[in-house]
């Protein structure tokens, strides 16, 4: 039998409506492992939940744009040459996404400070 990494057991008595909170506070922070959980909480006594919906928008606007890059490539390739309006398609795409990529960055850079 192979050792368990954390050999000691730690019961906690619960009445129902302290285990529904805790079990919506890890709701809210995405943790599925009660025990991982608590034992984060006892030892930090904090757990930082980082919302990633600007960044799925930043993911797709990153595949926007490399799907344009990739068609103004393959036309130029076949063509040779690449028309202006293609080009300012792609600087346009590009600056919408440093934009948002900008404030994250922004928003970011003050959850690290505190």
């Amino acid at each position: 039998m192979k050792k368990r990494r954390r050999p000691v057991h730690l019961h906690v008595m619960l009445s129902e409506a302290e285990r529904d909170q805790i079990q919506d506070r890890m709701d809210e922070a995405g943790v599925r492992n009660m025990s991982a959980y608590v034992r984060k909480m006892a030892l930090n006594g904090y757990v930082l939940h980082v919302d990633l919906s600007p960044v799925r928008e930043l993911v797709s606007l990153q595949r926007r744009c490399s799907n344009n890059l990739n068609q103004v490539a393959v036309t130029a390739n076949t063509y040779g040459g690449i028309y202006p309006d293609d080009i300012r398609r792609l600087q346009q795409d590009y600056a919408d996404l440093w934009g948002p990529l900008s404030e994250l960055l922004k928003q970011i850079s003050e959850i690290v400070a505190l």
